[in-house]
């Protein structure tokens, strides 16, 4: 073996930047996450060559003053931290000290900045690390531009692994989207080869922030928010989550912020993907902007060179919070009252003077009460027969009350049917199609329910509850099982015995590399226990709690709501699909059946004119 030597400077920062710098878009994020840090209100980024010839981010922060110049393209220099505590409880989004020095020995790198109290700017430039800084005189306003042109000009090893100029841009506009929606307030602009792509105006208020969001993430996903707004235990939880039903094939529109910083923690992904368990369809991926809040103290963001991951010292309980906040949010995802004004303009705004919105037509209600009128007079409803058996085995009686009894088949029976469609926003039933789709007059227009997946979210939601007050009933196993496990597992479940009794299942450690099962959840009991109760110690392991026995007894329980709830084909009286609208109403993840199915859908009336061309 060679003697052991020190390497020359510029071979260990090139070292270094093999670690802080992959592509340009890794340039671009530290010269952006700089700029932050510096107070900048607006940042210019200009690409030329998906950025391998030239990379260009200015802003108005507050600037370098001349004598920092030099240093400021020197390792492990920074104004961010000076000392241990500082690094303890980072707030800022660089702190390295090697950013700068890393790009400048793998590009030729310009640094041209003023602060406010400077006369001039002035301008350092180097190339490869073995070169002095040389520093003169140049224009500038006050802030900074940093430009960085022929990356990897001296390491050809590396710039043969870059792809297409297509394929670099595509990862720079993503971290640009990145850092613009967790700086809302700060101006962003993007342009590729002279022609903008990106021009992000500053959003102080609400509306603005999600105008943003529909910017960057598409009108599709604004459309479908749920906002998110939870606290406790130090931790301030807040943002946007996609609903179920506007799920991806891959997992391109997540973003999650840790105190400004975008992350990426298998911690958090396991969290968010627990909370859309049982309402996201097989194969399919949550979409979400969301912003955490902690102590800084509390979080380790210095575990990776590009800081995507961090460590958090709480993590099951940060862990908890997440699924607990989010799972709620999703369940209280209900369909949500109209007035027929409100309607009115929406429609109005969206079609081009539409003939039902005109003043020499009737209102939405009457109208329609009108129509359904003259149809009932020759097609009168049949009454059900005495032994007609009732689809709310898993309906209540509650909800059937709520169906006047003076109900007929044609709406205008009800005294202030107007105002009722107002109170229920999924209206009320007008027919059956094909014995499988209820269609429902709203304020809004037409309300088309799949009855089969509403109604077996409907008995999957009560089987849920009742489990729940029954708490979970256990299973003596006729012959115990003996499993053999590791050191560490058996540790585990030594530590976690009482949370594994929660969750119906008795295990015992009998030595250091064995355990006994001797219960087990009753309904799981012709399951596969052995490679449950090994997935349940991974899961502890892994993230200090798990839901694998919750998770495998709802999936149960939607088998059983799946084969108890009303079928296809079944001739529903009025009454009945009024009971069920009705307790769609009220049902936790009402919009979703088990399996991530919408379970109803509304047409408006500008989109029901729009198929007829109508008001063109």
């Amino acid at each position: 073996m060679p003697a052991i030597q020190l390497l020359p400077p510029r071979l260990s920062n090139q070292i270094a930047a093999g670690e802080v710098v992959e592509r340009p878009a890794s340039v671009v994020k530290e010269l952006v996450e700089n700029a932050l840090d510096a107070g900048a209100s607006r940042i210019d980024v200009d690409i030329e060559s998906g950025g391998i010839k030239c990379i260009r981010v200015r802003d108005n922060g507050q600037g370098i003053a001349k004598q920092d110049l030099a240093l400021a393209l020197a390792r492990h220099a920074t104004s961010k931290i000076s000392d241990l505590e500082d690094l303890e409880a980072v707030a800022t989004l660089g702190f390295r000290g090697e950013a700068l020095a890393s790009v400048s020995s793998v590009s030729r790198l310009s640094l041209t900045s003023k602060t406010a109290d400077q006369e001039q700017g002035w301008k350092v430039e180097v190339e490869g690390r073995d070169m002095q800084p040389g520093l003169a005189p140049a224009p500038h306003n006050a802030g900074t531009t940093v430009e960085v042109r022929d990356l990897f000009y001296n390491t050809p090893a590396r710039r043969k692994f870059l792809r297409t100029e297509k394929t670099e841009f595509g990862h720079i506009e993503e971290t640009i989207t990145r850092q613009a929606l967790a700086r809302p307030s700060v101006s962003f602009n993007l342009s590729h080869n002279g022609k903008v792509v990106h021009r992000l105006i500053a959003a102080e208020q609400p509306a603005d922030r999600q105008r943003r969001i529909g910017q960057l993430c598409g009108k599709a996903f604004l459309e479908s928010l749920v906002e998110i707004n939870a606290g406790g235990s130090g931790l301030c939880l807040h943002g946007w989550v996609a609903k179920p039903t506007f799920s991806r094939s891959q997992a391109d529109l997540q973003y999650f912020f840790v105190n400004g910083r975008v992350i990426r923690d298998r911690l958090v992904a396991h969290a968010i993907r627990q909370a859309y368990q049982d309402v996201l369809y097989h194969g399919r991926h949550p979409a979400f902007v969301l912003y955490l809040e902690v102590d800084p103290a509390t979080v380790d963001v210095n575990v990776h060179p590009t800081k995507h991951e961090v460590r958090f010292r709480e993590g099951r309980m940060v862990h908890d919070f997440l699924f607990r906040s989010l799972h709620r949010a999703l369940a209280e995802v209900k369909p949500e009252p109209q007035t027929a004004e409100s309607a009115v303009r929406e429609a109005a705004g969206s079609a081009a003077r539409p003939l039902w919105a005109t003043q020499d037509r009737l209102p939405l209600g009457q109208q329609v009460s009108d129509q359904l009128a003259g149809y009932a007079a020759l097609h009168p409803a049949p009454e059900p027969a005495e032994n007609t058996p009732e689809i709310t085995a898993p309906l209540s009686r509650a909800a059937l009350s709520t169906v006047p009894s003076n109900w007929s088949a044609a709406p205008e029976a009800v005294p202030g049917f107007a105002q009722s469609e107002e109170d229920h926003p999924l209206g009320y039933a007008i027919a059956q199609l094909h014995g499988i789709y209820v269609l429902a007059q709203n304020v809004q227009g037409l309300v088309i329910v799949d009855m089969h997946a509403a109604h077996e979210r409907i008995v999957y939601e009560k089987m849920k509850i009742a489990l729940a007050d029954g708490k979970v009933t256990q299973q003596p196993l006729l012959v115990p099982i003996s499993l053999a496990v590791s050191h560490r597992e058996a540790q585990t479940v030594d530590q976690h015995a009482d949370s594994l009794s929660k969750v119906g299942i008795d295990c015992a450690v009998v030595s250091s590399e064995s355990v006994i099962v001797r219960q087990v959840p009753a309904l799981l009991k012709k399951s596969n226990i052995e490679g449950l109760v090994r997935d349940v110690i991974a899961d502890l392991i892994a993230h200090g709690n798990t839901r694998r026995v919750e998770e495998q007894i709802n999936s149960l329980l939607g088998t059983m709501a799946c084969h108890g709830a009303v079928r296809a084909n079944r001739q529903l009286s009025l009454q009945e699909m009024n009971a069920l609208l009705r307790e769609m109403e009220v049902t936790e993840r009402s919009g979703q059946c088990n399996h991530g199915r919408p379970t109803w859908t509304q047409l408006g009336m500008a989109d029901l004119d729009k198929l007829f061309l109508r008001g063109r």
